[in-house]
């Protein structure tokens, strides 16, 4: 089978396929939606990719785009944790205070902002598609003294040096990924794992006092937990919005139905987006 990722080679993502599907096919994606995009059309048989870190919350263009233009199923959850390292390319090692430039995705630069804005003050840094890409364009540019945000695979991968360990504002930096596939996978085999969640899409009736308690209600006295609730916009107008609901339940014959069958008869929308295997792997 052939996995997509976000590339490309050693971005978290990668680390996350390798660690569930070792020997697998990989193909990396320069972003997120075109990754997803070649589950539809068939180029992959599936995608990984991030949706949620612990330090800057959701990865909104997977949620949106999962929503709102493919609508994959989702059969699988990894949590990764998340070591991001400042590295330079060999020749500028000795130089790392002095970069010009910091490169990294945007939740990575945002993740290090303590110590950028201690240890770096004053350098500019710039937002790439990527952690990985970042390491790459440090590999490629070694005239430049700049620097990179990203992981230890990613200064194997590209020949770069470490030059700080551990940037990362918080101990406890976690990514999860979502396993995508329009295909039959056990991903309770692959993963190893029994541990199950479900999420459900929900958008509210209009204008209706007590919706969401309504909506939480339904759930609360069916002793069904929910390990996350968020909202995001519907994209038709100010204060349009519907609900990502994570249960932390298997999608069973009678609760998350009956659940499920209150809320339409509430009048809202409920989409099953996937009830999956969720592993937690270690670096």
């Amino acid at each position: 089978m052939k996995v997509g990722f976000l590339g490309p080679r050693a971005t978290f993502t990668d680390l996350a396929v390798q660690k569930v599907f070792p020997g697998y096919e990989y193909q990396p994606y320069t972003t997120i939606p075109e990754s997803m995009d070649a589950v539809v059309e068939q180029t992959v048989d599936l995608a990984v990719v991030p949706i949620e870190n612990a330090l800057e919350g959701s990865v909104n263009i997977t949620l949106d785009y999962l929503t709102q233009v493919v609508q994959l199923p989702i059969v699988g959850e990894i949590t990764l944790p998340i070591k991001q390292h400042l590295m330079v390319h060999p020749v500028n090692q000795n130089h790392w205070q002095e970069v010009s430039k910091v490169y990294s995705h945007s939740h990575a630069i945002a993740q290090c902002h303590k110590f950028l804005h201690t240890s770096l003050k004053g350098v500019p840094f710039e937002s790439v598609s990527s952690t990985a890409a970042a390491a790459k364009m440090v590999m490629d540019h070694p005239e430049q003294n700049v620097a990179a945000i990203a992981n230890e695979l990613a200064a194997s991968e590209y020949g770069l040096s470490i030059v700080q360990r551990d940037i990362h504002d918080f101990k406890y930096n976690h990514t999860r990924f979502v396993v995508l596939c329009e295909k039959e996978i056990d991903f309770e085999a692959v993963s190893g794992s029994s541990h199950f969640k479900t999420t459900l899409m929900v958008t509210l009736p209009s204008d209706r006092a007590g919706a969401l308690h309504q909506v939480l209600s339904a759930f609360a006295w069916r002793r069904i937990n929910l390990s996350k609730i968020e909202s995001r916009p519907m994209k038709t107008g100010i204060g349009n919005y519907f609900f990502i609901i994570d249960l932390e339940m298997k999608l069973d014959e009678v609760l998350i139905p009956g659940a499920m069958a209150e809320l339409e008869a509430l009048g809202c929308g409920v989409t099953l987006l996937g009830s999956y295997p969720s592993v937690m792997v270690g670096l």
